[in-house]
């Protein structure tokens, strides 16, 4: 056979044998792309799965197949690296649904979109009580060692990630008080005797503790402010308690909560607005949204004194007379309470 046709003959085999090649990888690569992009034939339903720091795209693919939320965890890797997406995916716990395929995988995975779970912090607390909360919540990794300073802290419901540093949360609650009150300063009433939003925030503490009532805050709050500019003590008894205990219950011998005993009203410490004039040194609680605009925009009454009424609010007075007929009321509903639990 001549060298030339021997030649041709060499050409067309091995051209018959790369298309055929060919044609073999793009039949293979269509169906690992078909086994990435198709969608399972299942029940529809949801569950979370977690990516850990710093994960590598086989500890992902491989926990992704022994979840069986995935029938191959090669496929899932080979079709990620071929698309440049190896180092794209996102630390976090991450809702999926049992119809998504490879492709829909990957996209939750990188798209940072984590399972949000609510936080709860209540109105009131001290930061010392704040960091107990969080170091009994399973949603943080760490447990926090310092407390931040006196009303920092805004409570409210935060939605956070699972695993999220509880260092973090501090801060973004720090950072929300800090937003709230620059929001609010520029509108607040004018000729408030309250000079620098510091002196707002003790002061919003001290209603906090006053009243869980929202329909009480702003008349607790003009209270205060109607003392304040008449140079009266506050004389607010959750000053003293913060004096005593930092906020804590206080407890008698018998381990029974109790109420202030007289000598502790005439104990002098920097909280006690008995015994100080004008607002404490520090707040004496973290107080919510509510107290704060109360105080920045109070009640304009003439009302100088409450006392409670025997039913969760408080009877408000402007004079001296008219406060010393609430707190007789008061204390007869108290020596009835007092004789109906002794009963029991």
């Amino acid at each position: 056979m001549p060298k030339k046709n021997k030649f041709f003959l060499i050409l067309i085999a091995l051209t018959a044998f790369f298309t055929i090649i060919s044609a073999l990888l793009t039949g293979i690569y269509a169906y690992i792309n078909y086994q990435y992009e198709v969608k399972p034939n299942v029940i529809e339903s949801e569950f979370s799965f977690k990516v850990n720091q710093g994960s590598s795209l086989s500890e992902i693919s491989q926990n992704l197949e022994k979840e069986n939320i995935i029938k191959s965890s090669q496929i899932f890797k080979l079709v990620t690296k071929l698309r440049g997406n190896e180092s794209k995916f996102k630390a976090g716990e991450f809702l999926l649904m049992k119809s998504y395929s490879m492709a829909d995988i990957y996209n939750e995975l990188s798209s940072g979109k984590e399972v949000l779970y609510p936080f709860t912090i209540a109105e009131g607390l001290t930061s010392d009580q704040i960091v107990r909360v969080i170091n009994t919540n399973k949603l943080f990794d760490e447990n926090l060692a310092v407390s931040p300073d006196e009303g920092t802290l805004l409570p409210e419901t935060y939605m956070i990630p699972k695993g999220m540093k509880a260092s973090m949360l501090l801060k973004k609650m720090q950072n929300a008080q800090i937003d709230l009150i620059d929001s609010l300063w520029p509108a607040r009433q004018k000729d408030l005797p309250i000079s620098s939003k510091e002196e707002a925030i003790i002061l919003a503490s001290i209603v906090e503790k006053e009243t869980a009532h929202n329909s009480e805050r702003d008349i607790i709050a003009g209270v205060f402010i109607n003392r304040l500019r008449l140079g009266m003590r506050l004389q607010t008894d959750p000053t003293i308690i913060y004096g005593i205990s930092k906020g804590e219950p206080l407890y008698n011998s018998k381990g029974e909560r109790r109420t202030l005993y007289k000598s502790e009203i005439y104990k002098k410490t920097p909280w006690n607005t008995y015994q100080i004039d004008g607002l404490p040194p520090t707040p004496i609680c973290n107080p919510g949204e509510a107290s704060i605009r109360a105080v920045l925009n109070p009640r304009n009454t003439k009302f100088l004194f409450f006392v409670a009424d025997g039913t969760g609010g408080h009877a408000f007075a402007k004079t001296n007379e008219e406060h010393i007929a609430n707190v007789n009321k008061w204390r007869k509903i108290e020596r009835s309470i007092q004789r109906s639990q002794r009963k029991k």
